[in-house]
């Protein structure tokens, strides 16, 4: 009996814990639980390989549309690594603007794209770039892109 009210008040405490850990965080989208996290750094190398990658990726968001939060730019600590352009599945939310700097999981799907030079100057418009730097865009780039369909903001 000891035993089992000893256990049943570790893991009270263990789920109090992790609610109060989990007050601060934000989630937009589709509510999702952060299970098999994978870091960004792991994410890139996989898509790289593969292609293609579903999961739950933890990632620094570098730069986010300043129109209205339509997209987002997610980075590695290690600046050699690529970014990945982050969008939200069928416009079904948006994050907010001032979210760079922040840390975020992300649920979704993981892809390689050909981005054309049109949507590549659309994205440098939506970021607040100069006239200058956007028609210096004259070729379109592969880039590494996530289809989102939940974010949560990690809480400070």
């Amino acid at each position: 009996m000891k035993v089992k009210l000893f256990l049943t008040s570790i893991l009270l405490f263990v789920a109090v814990a992790f609610v109060q850990a989990q007050e601060n965080d934000e989630t937009f989208g589709e509510a999702f639980q952060a299970k098999k996290v994978m870091k960004y750094d792991k994410f890139v190398k996989k898509l790289a390989r593969t292609g293609s990658v579903d999961a739950v990726v933890k990632g620094k968001v570098a730069a986010v549309c300043q129109m209205k939060g339509c997209w987002m730019n997610i980075v590695s600590d290690n600046p050699s690594k690529p970014e990945t352009m982050v969008k939200f599945k069928d416009y079904g939310f948006f994050v907010p603007k001032d979210m760079s700097g922040k840390t975020v999981l992300m649920k979704g799907h993981g892809y390689m794209e050909m981005t054309s030079v049109e949507e590549l100057r659309h994205m440098a418009e939506d970021a607040g770039k100069s006239k200058e730097e956007i028609e210096a865009i004259t070729s379109p780039k592969e880039e590494f892109k996530f289809l989102a369909t939940g974010v949560i903001m990690i809480g400070e």
